[in-house]
């Protein structure tokens, strides 16, 4: 029991301290009673049970680095050699002959893990490695929004255990608020990890608490302009929400989750003469069954998983096919309004849809905005619009719309005296408006360069007028600009980037940073081919020494990407 002074004391502290702090100072406190146990003053001090162990990451936003870091820099400050590494970078030799090996792994789209991981997750699934003295463990993180919740952390942590690792504290799945958890899995981990000598290890607990879910805005459309001309084959809008205590910064994006159309929920109703009041429980919450389809359940487009669990209901054969549930129900029907909430509760959450943020606070105060592209495709024959893209495009000015801030650590400007490379071609373009907005608003020093393309100069040159008066105010110093339906031959931003491939050298080797955004598949990896040419061209490297120096501008975070 504490004394009066002792408790007041401590009182005052907790009262002083940020959320941050608390999480700290719990873990120290841990850390003390754990290691330090009922020794006396004149007591040995706790001994380390092992003397190195490997932290790896594999990072899409920044996140698992972020934590991987501060976790590494715990153990080292306990006595512990902790090696970290990139999943990316990491030797995948050198797994069978690790005896402590802990990951931080994220999540990315229907289950997969995240660009940097995949030749790892890849390994372990196609190798029949023998990890024997493998002891591990790993902290999954995710968002509980999409219905593969920390698939990839699962499946890794599932693999290395077939592999004949043993587990040493249990698998941790972190909802996107997942510093709280986080924190508490390294607690547990490092109770295995250090104990007085001849201690026994009791069985690692590790406290999972409820996040406590994201901070939701609910915002009033200020404007909705489509950014093409007319004649553009295509419909790209710059869209201004307002909105109050905002809080982001560039590189960030938001996420939202569309509505359902009215006319396939009513469709929907009208074609199983449900009872659209009737209530039904979808994650621990009640809702109406016209509620769910409206803005809860995905039913536009259902991943094959949903398919084959409703061709399970209905007793059918469903050949594998992009389907909703309107089509389903007219082709396979059910027998019933009970079979029919069958097939509801197999359904999914309608997923977040994550869109660049095109605007700093610090020019744009209490707004947010996008560029958003009305995705369109073709199924069986008959065209059709993404379901968030196309109602965004529609949204009418003054209209509410609720959205989350998904933080991107790994996709920051670096100090305002450094040189930015952008190459964004598209709605790429975004988050560099966003880049420059802030870097013109605070006079940042350094030099900006932006590549951008699209088809066609006159009716798909996004932002042109601002990308002007940036240009005549020296807030950019270059812009190139590949526009590849204007000539017989396209043109693409990776042959402006050629052509230009000795400045660009001088550039990046004088300490410049790279951003890239937009198309994962075959803009961003035609840019990298295009960089490595040019550091072989210009840097005086074989193929090795360009690959080389690719990794170690990773490495010192001055090649960074947002591909989707």
């Amino acid at each position: 029991m504490l004394t009066p002074a002792k408790l007041k004391l401590v009182q005052d502290i907790i009262s002083s301290s940020s959320k941050e702090e608390l999480i700290w100072l719990n873990g120290y406190l841990s850390g003390l009673v754990s290691s330090a146990g009922e020794q006396t003053e004149t007591a040995a001090p706790a001994k380390v049970l092992v003397d190195k162990i490997t932290i790896a990451y594999g990072s899409e936003t920044g996140n698992s680095k972020k934590l991987a870091t501060d976790f590494a820099s715990k153990a080292k400050k306990s006595g512990i050699n902790a090696k970290l590494v990139s999943l990316e970078q990491y030797r995948l030799t050198d797994l069978p002959k690790e005896k402590y090996f802990f990951t931080v792994i994220s999540t990315q789209g229907e289950g997969e893990p995240p660009g940097s991981a995949k030749k790892f997750y890849d390994h372990i699934h196609q190798n029949d490695a023998k990890l024997s003295q493998l002891k591990f463990g790993v902290l999954a993180l995710g968002d509980t929004s999409y219905p593969l919740f920390c698939k990839a952390g699962e499946d890794v942590d599932t693999q290395l255990s077939k592999l004949g690792g043993e587990r040493i504290v249990p698998l941790q799945k972190c909802d996107t608020d997942y510093e709280e958890d986080a924190q508490s899995w390294f607690a547990a981990l490092m109770q295995k990890l250090q104990r007085p000598d001849g201690a026994p290890q009791p069985e690692a607990q590790v406290v999972v608490k409820k996040s406590t879910g994201k901070k939701l805005y609910i915002g009033s459309v200020l404007s909705n302009i489509n950014l093409n001309d007319i004649g553009s084959g295509k419909q790209t809008h710059h869209i201004e929400i307002a909105a109050e205590d905002l809080e982001y910064q560039p590189g960030d994006s938001i996420g939202i989750i569309p509505h359902n159309p009215p006319a396939i929920v009513e469709a929907i109703i009208s074609i199983t003469g449900a009872n659209p009041d009737k209530i039904l429980t979808f994650r621990n919450e009640e809702h109406t069954l016209l509620d769910l389809l409206k803005s809860k359940l995905n039913i536009v487009f259902l991943p094959e998983r949903v398919v084959n669990a409703y061709a399970r209901i209905v007793q059918q054969q469903i050949p594998q096919t992009k389907i909703g549930l309107l089509d389903l129900l007219k082709i396979y029907p059910v027998k019933d309004t009970d079979q029919f909430e069958e097939a509801i509760a197999i359904l999914e959450p309608i997923t977040p849809r994550l869109y660049s943020i095109a605007s700093s606070l610090e020019a744009h105060s209490g707004e947010v905005h996008l560029t958003v592209a009305r995705d369109n495709f073709v199924i069986n024959g008959e065209k059709k619009y993404g379901l968030c893209s196309d109602m965004l495009c529609h949204i009418p000015v003054n209209a509410e719309l609720s959205f989350y801030v998904h933080k991107n650590a790994q996709f920051r400007l670096p100090a305002p005296e450094k040189d930015v490379i952008m190459i964004g071609p598209g709605t790429g373009i975004a988050p560099f408006r966003a880049f420059l907005s802030e870097r013109d608003a605070t006079g940042a020093e350094g030099r900006n360069w932006l590549f951008f393309g699209d088809q066609h100069f006159i009716t798909d040159f996004l932002y042109q007028t601002e990308i002007q008066n940036w240009v005549e105010t020296g807030t950019l110093t270059h812009v190139s600009l590949a526009f590849s339906r204007d000539q017989q031959e396209k043109v693409y931003v990776q042959h402006k980037m050629l052509k230009q491939g000795a400045e660009l050298f001088q550039w990046i080797d004088q300490g410049g940073y790279i951003y890239v955004c937009g198309a994962k598949d075959p803009m961003s990896v035609d840019v990298e081919k295009t960089l490595s040419l040019i550091i072989k061209q210009h840097g005086g490297k074989d193929s090795k020494g360009a690959e080389a120096y690719l990794d170690m501008l990773k490495e010192e975070g001055r090649y960074l990407k947002d591909v989707y």
